[in-house]
Parts: C-alpha cells; structure tokens; sequence
C-alpha cells in the first residue's frame, strides 16, 4: 500500500494470488515503479529494502548479542511515529469486515472491493 503523507491518501493498493511476503510483493511490482526520490517507510518485514531502493527507511533491529544504543533507539521511536499513519490507515482498512476476516469470495473481486474500501477511506479523510 502506498500512502501519501501530508493527505493521508491511498494512493496504490497491490496483491497477490495467495500467500505470498509482502516483500516479494514490493520486489516484484511496486519497487520497480517507485522513483528513487521518494522515501519509502517500512517495517522489519522489509529487511534489505535498501538494496532495491536506496532512499528507504527501515528500523533498527535488536539482537541478544546485539543491544541497541540510545541513538539507534531514538531513531526506531521517530521512526515509528512517522509509520503511525500507516498503522491508522490499516485500522481503517480493517474497520470492514469483510477485510478482517479471510476473504472467501472470487478471488479476482477482492482488488476491486480492497480499491472501493479504499476510495470510501479517501473520501471520508477528504470531508
């Protein structure tokens, strides 16, 4: 999913046939139409999204060998407070049913109903 920030739209929404990583997802469609201008916030999930598009931010991870230092935690807090937004947006998503629980429809309408779910979320941040 992309957003934008200062609105908080739904710019882009994309998946896949079944089970697949979301950044497998991001690799194989996303990532490639992305300019490398644009910062790309992430998850953990994205680890190594810096070698497919260099100006991205993912947090810092701990390890048990590994503790992180006041910088590199302070890094991961305002990180995650930019992300927030993302977060809001998924609640949102998350608000209709039908995007909660497994989809167990045509598979081919749940993009269609995923980018309406989406166009109501854009319509209701417009008002």
């Amino acid at each position: 999913m992309i957003i934008n920030r200062e609105n908080r739209n739904i710019l882009d929404i994309r998946e896949a046939a079944g089970s697949v990583h979301d950044f497998k997802l991001f690799k194989n469609t996303i990532g490639k139409m992305v300019d490398p201008s644009i910062l790309i916030q992430a998850d953990l999930g994205y680890l190594g999204i810096e070698n497919h598009h260099a100006n991205s931010q993912i947090p810092k991870k701990e390890s048990k060998y590994h503790k992180l230092s006041r910088r590199e935690k302070a890094y991961n807090k305002r990180l995650f407070r930019e992300r927030v937004v993302i977060e809001h947006i998924n609640a949102k998503i998350k608000t209709f049913k039908s995007m909660t629980y497994p989809y167990r429809n045509h598979c081919t309408r749940h993009l269609l109903r995923m980018s309406l779910i989406c166009g109501i979320i854009n319509f209701e941040l417009r008002t």
